[in-house]
């Protein structure tokens, strides 16, 4: 099987650099291709403008789901994002390693996701959630945060993770087709003890050499909404 990791850390020495050295070595040990883009080595540009298409349809006023069609249709994508393009099209299982930073993806991240899943190439015409584009494929966060675990509950300060994570699980990865497994989270990285930083490395690898048989997160198909796309009630 193939799988992409897209890993948004500036530090390749930092906890997150050691879960992806983890998830490339368990995840060949196991017998799949890996393709890693590392944004920051890469010098990735997070801004979505223009730069993105080799030619425009409008040229006088730019409309951003206009273009990206128009590029869909004639490979008109820029080559740092067509490459990027192709990784997705190649893999079986997408990774998002990331730091949660102000309860998100870093910046570079989300202008990746901004810049890649473009219209006509991800979603559109109809494709989209459980009709997506990229259904077959499978798609996971692993991410690291600053604080406990606790502090992520429905009861702590921070919030429930469910609620912070659900825009980039359902918003981009389910609603692009991706069956989504649950997230993999390294809570405290740099408060706890070494020991315990090696149980989250190793729970990493067990997860991984289960990602491609462990039961998907469980979103309500587009066929359980109303045609004002609100869930339908049983009577």
């Amino acid at each position: 099987m193939n799988a992409f990791i897209v890993y948004a850390h500036p530090e390749r020495k930092s906890f997150n650099g050691a879960l992806l050295q983890r998830g490339v070595e368990t995840l060949t040990g196991l017998g799949h291709d890996v393709k890693v883009s590392d944004l920051y080595a890469m010098k990735f540009d997070p801004v979505s403008d223009r730069r993105n298409f080799l030619q425009r349809k409008d040229p006088h006023t730019f409309k951003q789901q206009q273009e990206e069609l128009h590029a869909a249709e004639r490979n008109g994508f820029a080559a740092e994002i067509a490459v990027e393009m192709d990784k997705l099209r190649w893999c079986d299982l997408l990774i998002f390693q990331f730091p949660l930073w102000w309860f998100g993806l870093p910046g570079i991240l989300k202008g990746w996701v901004d810049r890649v899943f473009a219209m006509g190439f991800a979603y559109g015409m109809g494709r989209w959630y459980s009709r997506g584009i990229f259904a077959g494929k499978r798609a996971m966060l692993c991410l690291t945060t600053g604080g406990p675990a606790p502090m992520y509950e429905p009861d702590g300060v921070n919030g429930d993770i469910e609620q912070i994570l659900f825009p980039i699980q359902h918003g981009m990865l389910y609603f692009t087709g991706f069956s989504v497994l649950p997230p993999f989270i390294a809570w405290s990285v740099a408060r706890v003890t070494d020991a315990e930083r090696k149980a989250h490395l190793d729970a990493w690898g067990d997860r991984l050499c289960r990602a491609f048989d462990a039961e998907p997160m469980a979103f309500p198909p587009l066929e359980a909404y109303d045609e004002k796309f609100q869930l339908k009630r049983i009577p």
